[in-house]
């Protein structure tokens, strides 16, 4: 028998709570019980890793290759929306940047991986064509001097 606070506990000799009746006591398992093999114990880890690689990270890295392309794709004379939720068009496709004209003579630079989607593809002019050439043949010239 135990006092506490005026609270009196009664004790079993195998430790079990008379006063409280809906506890029992946990033993350990003897060694021969415990027994069973590593691998069927690694089988739900294995099964839930397995759940996550299909619905979460394969879908996440097949979206990312997909962005990946649509931004290297990226080309003067699009339709785009940045991460911001701005809507342009852009003029001037740099490495990692780009020019979007959002209005009238307008425009603003932002980095490549900030545009979100595609909003039109839209024709080129031949003039703009023509100043793209130029562009990748001035680029093509200071890769031959280097």
């Amino acid at each position: 028998m135990i006092s506490f606070y005026g609270l009196t506990i009664l004790l079993t000799l195998t430790g079990a709570n008379l006063m409280f009746p809906f506890f029992s006591v946990a033993y350990a398992q003897s060694a021969e019980a415990a027994s069973g093999s590593a691998f069927f114990q690694f089988i739900p880890l294995i099964l839930i890793l397995g759940v996550f690689w299909f619905l979460i990270i394969r879908p996440q890295q097949k979206k990312q290759k997909e962005h990946q392309r649509m931004v290297d794709s990226l080309r003067k004379g699009d339709k785009v929306v940045t991460n911001g939720g701005i809507f342009g068009t852009i003029v001037k496709v740099g490495d990692d940047r780009l020019t979007l004209e959002i209005a009238s003579k307008i425009q603003i630079q932002l980095e490549r991986h900030q545009v979100s989607r595609m909003d039109k593809k839209t024709g080129v002019n031949k003039d703009d064509a023509d100043e793209e050439k130029e562009e990748i043949e001035e680029k093509k010239e200071k890769k031959s001097k280097k």
